[in-house]
């Protein structure tokens, strides 16, 4: 099993960056796909991005496409989240959830799948 910390968050004006961190423990963790969700205050959990296994394939929700980047370290058990020209409405606690994959180029997107861990989120707020 797989458990999961984020890091990385923090108050950043519009326009700034921020570099989200998934670490994982577990030796397994190349076996899974890994997805990035976020909740805003009052909204309900919406997908942010995903990457897959292999890290060859990956997807984004049209909000962020173009301004986030997911990328995957296996060696460091780490899951990236690049985040540039940051919007106030991209303030929410991010979340990283992981989810085994059977095949290298599967992702997830859904957040009505049942995930195998989820880590605890952390706050990422954007200033206007």
């Amino acid at each position: 099993q797989v458990q999961l910390i984020e890091s990385g968050g923090g108050l950043v004006q519009a326009g700034g960056s921020l570099r989200l961190s998934c670490a994982a423990s577990g030796r397994t963790f190349s076996s899974y796909a890994i997805t990035w969700f976020r909740q805003a205050p009052g909204k309900e959990r919406e997908f942010a991005a995903a990457i897959s296994r292999s890290g060859g394939n990956t997807a984004y929700a049209d909000s962020v496409k173009g301004r986030f980047t997911i990328s995957r370290d296996d060696a460091k058990n780490t899951v990236y989240l690049q985040m540039n020209s940051l919007k106030p409405e991209d303030t929410a606690v991010y979340y990283c959830a992981a989810k085994f994959a059977a095949y290298s180029a599967t992702y997830y997107r859904s957040e009505r799948l049942t995930y195998d861990a989820w880590g605890q989120g952390t706050q990422v707020t954007v200033s206007s």
